[in-house]
């Protein structure tokens, strides 16, 4: 039987009182890695990397996918007491994780970058796809009047979760729309959302104070990681530009790029094969 057939999903108590579901797979003696979902609705640890986890477990790693507090079946908590590095740290100690390969998507890339930088002796390997920055200096290809498209389709899709909104923004996260923006997945991913109207609302009344994650990263401090780093962004996506991960690829010294044509936001999910030999060779190899 395969890894992945033997994931399972499991609560864990914080030290801070808050509760998280994480999804785990692998030998528990294994190499640690940790998988960070993005911020859209409906967005678990589950739905960003089901096609990841038991690949990645399978070559013979412990893979844990947790929901971060806010999304999925973990507590839900108001922006302005947010602060995922915090929470991830309570998170790997509650483990008994002293440190771990961290992999994320979009926020999940954010939660990384910042964790390696203010705890660069807990990352072995960071791995980012479709990473964003937070705000920050002006950049040359992305919108000039606020957040970008795919971002306005993200919002909508809080604000309101129906079926068709979620269409849209699977179509937009997205390259292959016909693949993937299919009415049994949009249609689950409006349940799964509209099953936690807690974590809607405290999304929508976040927006005026920096949703979904108000503390940023220090861009400063961006050169300073030393752990092996491998960005990956697809050249299509629509809701953060590839030149975020250009930048990093600048600033950041043990780092490579892939950058993936006919893909957008979600490389993990468009192109789950590539993206699992690329990830188990480079946490094998470097």
């Amino acid at each position: 039987m395969s890894v992945k057939k033997e994931s399972a999903a499991r609560d864990i108590a914080l030290p801070s009182g808050l509760r998280m579901r994480y999804y785990e797979a692998g030998q528990a003696t294994a190499a640690p890695v940790v998988l960070l979902h993005g911020s859209g609705p409906g967005a678990t640890g589950w739905s960003n990397f089901s096609g990841n986890i038991g690949a990645i477990a399978d070559a013979g790693f412990h893979v844990i996918a947790p929901d971060m507090p806010g999304w999925g079946d973990s507590d839900a908590q108001a922006t302005r007491d947010m602060d995922h590095d915090r929470t991830l740290v309570e998170f790997l100690d509650t483990l008994g994780l002293p440190k771990a390969a961290l992999v994320g998507n979009s926020m999940g890339a954010h939660t990384a970058i910042r964790f390696a930088t203010l705890h660069p002796e807990r990352v072995t390997h960071l791995v980012t796809m479709g990473a964003s920055l937070g705000r920050g200096p002006a950049t040359l290809f992305g919108a000039g009047d606020g957040p970008s498209e795919g971002l306005k389709v993200l919002v909508r899709a809080y604000k309101d979760a129906s079926p068709e909104n979620m269409k849209a923004l699977v179509e937009i996260m997205t390259y292959d729309k016909e693949r993937f923006a299919t009415p049994e997945l949009t249609r689950a991913r409006s349940e799964a959302a509209l099953a936690r109207p807690d974590h809607l609302r405290n999304y929508v009344e976040g927006l005026a104070h920096g949703a979904p994650i108000p503390v940023r990263v220090d861009r400063d401090k961006i050169p300073g990681i030393q752990a092996p780093t491998l960005l990956i962004h697809g050249k299509d996506d629509r809701v953060l530009h590839y030149e975020i991960s250009l930048w990093l690829l600048a600033n950041i010294p043990n780092s490579r790029l892939v950058l993936l044509n006919r893909c957008g936001h979600w490389a993990m999910i468009e192109h789950a094969a590539e993206f699992n030999r690329l990830v188990t060779d480079f946490l094998t190899h470097n």
